[in-house]
């Protein structure tokens, strides 16, 4: 065991290889070798999937060999649609390597069962979809291209086998899939909360379908598969919102990214978000001072990231235009933080005063 540990170690460092420019030596030979330990990690995956303490042993051995813990031992199962994607998208592997690897990704190894129905096929839709919709009109195409890419995912995570599995072996960490944090964090912060901010409006408006093939369309016509559908859809949900409000310095960065109208819309979807939301604001508001000489409320810090008087007063304006459940919550919200402050009725002398009668209670 001791001798497949230290194999298995080795695959953060052979996906690493294939990324980089040292495949331009590649032959052949060199690249059968290397496919040959992709499905070699794929069998091991096979093997021990069922047996929770060997499991466990490779997920730790591989989450101690690289960086950052983006892989665990699912990702044995699919090592060899990584590593054919990783050279595919790297321009220096030579041509006659090039289509040697075409030839053993759409070819089932001798004395294998076949080709694997979801894994290269659904990979390359994953990734035509993403190049296409991220050439449409602006920044936007891309965002909701990457949202569905991710929400395809989750749903994955939420509707398979494995999921049990991910959370038996501890790859799940606060109700979250260990990629996810890792493949988040690698994008600018910005981009992140976007992209998360729209995979959770899909979800809230029902409206995202992901084709998937003549098979996935017939199992979601059936009652089976919308009750699938549905349950995927709420762990993707509940797995995105773990991440966002799992680091009170990230949820304060996707507030400030967002409009006030988007986050009104978000949290007027999902309960744990809007509690979350209408603490941060409290918090924001209650560093406000009163400037008599300007006649206005002002940041106590000007350095820190936060909201100023006009900002914090839309963001409420926007929640109390939303859904009626919404609405009463926050003006619940305001009406406790005005009876703590003193209960005042006249402007100046409390924010949250002054906030209830912008909004117009």
């Amino acid at each position: 065991m001791d001798a497949v540990l230290r194999q298995v170690e080795q695959l953060p460092a052979l996906l690493a290889v294939s990324r980089s420019a040292q495949v331009r030596h590649w032959d052949c030979l060199t690249l059968d070798r290397a496919l040959e330990w992709a499905r070699y990690f794929q069998h091991l995956h096979h093997r021990f999937r069922a047996r929770p303490q060997l499991r466990e042993a490779l997920g730790r051995r591989l989450r101690r060999s690289q960086p950052l813990p983006v892989l665990g031992f699912p990702a044995l199962g699919r090592c060899p649609q990584l590593l054919g994607l990783a050279l595919l998208e790297n321009r220096a592997l030579p041509p006659a390597a090039c289509r040697c690897l075409l030839r053993s990704l759409l070819q089932p190894p001798a004395g294998g069962s076949g080709r694997d129905p979801g894994g290269l096929p659904l990979l390359a839709r994953r990734k035509a979809a993403a190049c296409l919709l991220a050439s449409g009109p602006g920044p936007q195409g891309q965002l909701q291209a990457e949202a569905r890419l991710l929400l395809g995912r989750l749903r994955e995570e939420g509707q398979g086998a494995e999921a049990q599995l991910l959370r038996e072996e501890g790859q799940e960490t606060a109700g979250q899939p260990r990629w996810l944090r890792g493949a988040l964090e690698q994008l600018p912060q910005p981009r992140a909360c976007g992209v998360v901010a729209a995979a959770l409006a899909l979800l809230a408006q029902g409206c995202d379908t992901e084709q998937t093939g003549d098979a996935d369309r017939a199992a979601s016509s059936s009652q089976g598969g919308y009750q699938a559908g549905a349950a995927g859809d709420g762990c993707a949900a509940g797995f995105l919102l773990s991440w966002l409000l799992g680091n009170q310095e990230r949820f304060s960065a996707f507030c400030l990214c967002l409009p006030s109208s988007q986050l009104a819309f978000l949290a007027g979807h999902y309960s744990q978000l809007s509690r979350s939301y209408l603490d941060l604001l409290t918090s924001w508001g209650s560093r406000l001072v009163y400037d008599p000489l300007q006649g206005r409320w002002v940041k106590s810090c000007l350095d820190k990231a936060e909201l100023s008087w006009e900002e914090l007063r839309e963001r409420f304006i926007c929640l109390c235009q939303g859904p009626a459940l919404l609405r009463e919550q926050t003006q619940a919200a305001l009406e406790l933080l005005r009876t703590r402050d003193g209960d005042f009725k006249v402007r100046g002398l409390s924010v949250w005063t002054d906030l209830l009668m912008e909004v117009g209670y």
